[in-house]
């Protein structure tokens, strides 16, 4: 039996996941823009500019909270072994070493250069 010792947490989100959100998003965006648009060229410059501002201000908490919990909901958890959990600390001391890391140029091989 192994002994779990902590979680490893990877993100499984895709383009695909967000891409319907964005493809929303932007169809708000540009009817908005073309109601603002057509109140303007009517004549009522004002309620043109009050229906886009409207717009964007009320769509855009909902775009970033749609983001924001399609983020959250694309975070896995997973339970790491302490055998796997060991190996990983090594591997981390290893590439922090320098006797690990190679030499960089010619400067590398003179004694007291460093």
């Amino acid at each position: 039996m192994s002994v779990l010792t902590g979680y490893n947490l990877r993100s499984t989100l895709t383009y695909g996941d967000i891409y319907g959100q964005i493809l929303i998003w932007l169809l708000v965006v540009f009817l908005s823009l073309a109601s603002g648009l057509a109140l303007m060229g009517a004549a009522h410059v004002t309620a043109g500019m009050v229906v886009v501002g409207s717009i964007f201000v009320f769509s855009l908490p909902f775009i970033l909270f749609a983001f924001t919990t399609t983020l959250l909901n694309h975070i896995a958890l997973d339970a790491v072994s302490q055998e796997e959990f060991a190996a990983h600390a090594r591997g981390l001391r290893a590439e922090r070493t320098p006797e690990a890391a190679p030499a960089r140029g010619s400067d590398a091989l003179v004694p007291g250069l460093l």
